[in-house]
């Protein structure tokens, strides 16, 4: 079955220089995203109830990008501040005890209850609704550093799935042109880990890489090779399911062959990141498909490199 899925960074055709920053568009994203998932989920063997589970938690995320009062921008005064100082202009340590953030979080609370869901994700969704104030905050503040410990990792996704709401409200609200590079692999916005990156097929921007914030859902230009855990633009390989291991496959035509997800893999620092072929697949999510994409991540666990791309709704990795 053709996937009807539209790629994401859909405005930047037309342009000699591909924007540093792609914002997101709330409602539309996790729109497309619970397509996709859905998609992914009718394809798939074993991931099928999961990802079908995580397709109606897009589309609650979805409802609530358009129901939920539009948070506060950051001021002028902040945004420059943060230009100046090549920092991001969002504060995620700033809104872990927000209003925002707590009213984003009941209300998706009170909505997943509707879904459908695998067991444990629905013991999960009790006791967040059950934690006291300081638990809540505990979850919260984790996820703002884009951390999960492994033992409580399916609250953490609620949570997770309530603060890329917000944050991605939030970065709707900035304009791109006043976002400058930090350093690679760190979003412009809000300062968080990329779940994966995607070179883009688009026209006008063909073959350029975004790498995509897994908190508040920004698209950021980096360069084609190049770790984005380090910085390193040696030693880079990359590991599919499909090819294996294609060692020196940092060329821009080998990576245009072979799988549609490769792990780019960095022998300088250890770490490796998914990287989306959506030049071949217009409808690659840098969620959605790293999440299906499971069996890469199996191929990786054990071996030399350590996952350096930060995905909460990827459990168990």
């Amino acid at each position: 079955m053709p996937d009807t899925t539209q790629p994401q960074p859909d405005m930047i055709g037309g342009v000699p220089t591909p924007p540093l920053a792609i914002l997101p568009k709330p409602s539309r994203l996790f729109s497309r995203r619970a397509e996709r998932f859905a998609h992914l989920a009718a394809a798939s063997a074993n991931l099928a109830p999961y990802l079908e589970f995580l397709a109606a938690l897009s589309r609650v995320q979805a409802r609530l990008a358009d129901e939920l009062p539009a948070p506060a921008a950051p001021d002028a005064g902040r945004v420059a501040l943060a230009r100046a100082s090549r920092m991001p202009p969002l504060d995620r340590q700033a809104l872990v005890d927000d209003p925002a953030t707590l009213a984003a979080l009941d209300a998706l609370i009170a909505a997943a209850g509707a879904i459908e869901m695998p067991a444990q994700a629905r013991l999960a969704l009790d006791a967040l609704r059950a934690a006291t104030p300081k638990d809540r905050r505990w979850l919260i503040s984790n996820i703002m550093d884009d951390v999960i410990p492994s033992d409580s990792a399916a609250p953490h996704l609620f949570v997770a799935a309530a603060v890329q709401v917000l944050m991605a409200q939030l970065a709707a609200s900035l304009d791109a042109d006043q976002l400058v590079a930090i350093r690679t692999g760190v979003c412009p916005a809000c300062g968080g880990k990329p779940a994966s990156s995607l070179i883009t097929g688009v026209m006008g921007a063909e073959g350029t890489r975004y790498a995509a914030c897994g908190c508040c859902q920004t698209l950021w230009n980096e360069v084609r090779v190049k770790c984005l855990s380090c910085g390193s633009t040696k030693g880079i390989s990359f590991q599919s399911v499909e090819d294996g291991l294609a060692a020196g496959d940092a060329d821009k035509g080998a990576q245009d062959k072979g799988a549609q997800v490769k792990a780019e893999c960095c022998d300088e620092c250890g770490a490796w990141v998914k990287q989306l072929a959506q030049s071949r697949n217009p409808a690659l999510d840098p969620i959605a498909d790293d999440v299906a994409s499971l069996g890469l991540d199996a191929l990786m666990q054990g071996g030399k490199w350590r996952r350096a791309g930060f995905d909460p709704f990827l459990i168990g990795y």
